[in-house]
Order: C-alpha cells, then sequence, then structure tokens
C-alpha cells in the first residue's frame, strides 16, 4: 500500500463497510475539496499533518457511505445530485458546533444531510424543555427596547423587558428539536461506526493505536 499522506494508487480500499470495499478514490476526492488548514515548516511535520488530514477524510468519507445506507434503510431519497465539487465551504461556526468531521461530511454528503433533517423531524420537544430553556437564557429573549437601554436581564430587569413566551415559544422548539436532532445524528454515527474496518494509513485520527493519534475533530 502506498505510504500515508501519499495519494493512493487506483483501486486501493480505505475502509470495510460491513465487508464491502470503500476506494482511496473517495477519500482523494474530499482531500482535493477542502484545502489543508496549515503547512508545517518542517518537513516532518508536514508528513504528519498530511496523514492525519488523510484519515481525517476517511472520515468524512465513512459518515457519507454510512448515511447512504442508513437512507436507503429507511426509504429516504437524499437530494438529487453526487457530492459537491470543488472546493467546499463550510463556516468556522459550524466546525465550532459540530465539529470539523461532521461538519465536512454535511457539506459534502446529501444523504448525511437528508438523514440529519429526517432525524430532526423525529424530534419531540416537551414543553417542560421549552420553558426550562425560556427561564434560563433571559438574556436571549430581551425586546429591542431593552436591548436599547441596555438592562440587564439577570437584574433589574422587568417583565416588560422580555418578549412573551407565547411569542417565541414556536422558535424556541424548532432550536431545541435542532439540537436533539443533531445529537441523535452524533449518536447514530458512533453506533453505525462499529462496523467499520480502516486500511493502514486511515485509521480514525484520534485511534490511539496509531503514533499521530490525537483528539481532535
Amino acid at each position: 500500500m502506498n505510504s500515508p499522506g501519499e495519494p493512493s494508487a487506483p483501486g486501493r480500499h480505505a475502509v470495510l463497510v460491513g465487508g464491502e470495499v470503500i476506494p482511496e478514490e473517495r477519500v482523494e476526492a474530499v482531500l482535493e475539496a477542502v484545502p489543508a488548514r496549515d503547512r508545517e515548516a518542517r518537513p516532518q511535520g508536514r508528513a504528519r499533518a498530511e496523514r492525519q488530514r488523510r484519515r481525517w477524510a476517511t472520515q468524512v468519507v465513512v459518515a457519507d457511505e454510512l448515511a447512504r445506507r442508513a437512507c436507503a434503510a429507511r426509504g429516504l431519497a437524499p437530494p438529487a445530485g453526487a457530492a459537491p465539487a470543488g472546493a467546499l465551504a463550510v463556516s468556522g461556526t459550524e466546525v465550532a458546533d459540530l465539529g470539523s468531521i461532521i461538519a465536512v461530511a454535511l457539506a459534502h454528503s446529501p444523504a448525511a444531510r437528508a438523514l440529519l433533517a429526517a432525524l430532526e423531524t423525529e424530534q419531540r420537544v416537551p414543553e417542560m424543555a421549552v420553558r426550562a430553556y425560556y427561564e434560563r437564557n433571559p438574556d436571549r429573549f430581551l425586546t429591542a427596547e431593552a436591548l436599547r437601554r441596555g438592562v440587564d436581564p439577570y437584574g433589574g430587569a422587568g417583565p416588560g423587558d422580555f418578549l412573551p413566551y407565547d411569542e417565541i415559544h414556536d422558535d424556541v422548539v424548532r432550536e431545541l428539536r435542532r439540537a436533539m436532532g443533531r445529537q441523535a445524528f452524533f449518536d447514530w454515527l458512533d453506533r453505525a461506526r462499529a462496523d467499520v474496518e480502516y486500511a493502514p494509513g486511515h485509521e480514525h485520527p484520534g485511534d490511539p493505536s496509531h503514533p499521530d493519534h490525537e483528539h481532535r475533530h
């Protein structure tokens, strides 16, 4: 097999999912679409970074493949078209919220987006959770006038300084459902990856069995 970090040779595989070969070409496509974030000055550092980047890209491909299978099992039809060509646009906020693997997987994979949307739709938000969120986060529900006056939501604010609960109820439900859907997606992916076997050089970046491991998503 080619050395980790080097371009793959045609016909090589990156992982086995349920015993089925997933070719390295799919990992290469992710690497081409997501430029390296930084370049180490020392050759040794560059080589290590590229090895880790290949392992990271493999996780994106694994998420895509598993999502395709989950969509097929659920009878979901992912959006038409293949994964986008060219550089993927992923915001820093998405990376901070989701981790770089999931953020890029969602940008790269129509199946992952379809599955996430389905999981989000399935979530039921208890009324108690909506009320608790409203009461825990008064800073998020100040009126425009209270914001203009610089009212402290945690001290000195009156009832009229806050948006009425009934007015913001549906927005809070949507926000909580979205968060619950994401958590369901994370939980699904953790379970689904148990059936994945990695070829050398494609292990999870945080796998302690290889010397370059680091737990960074």
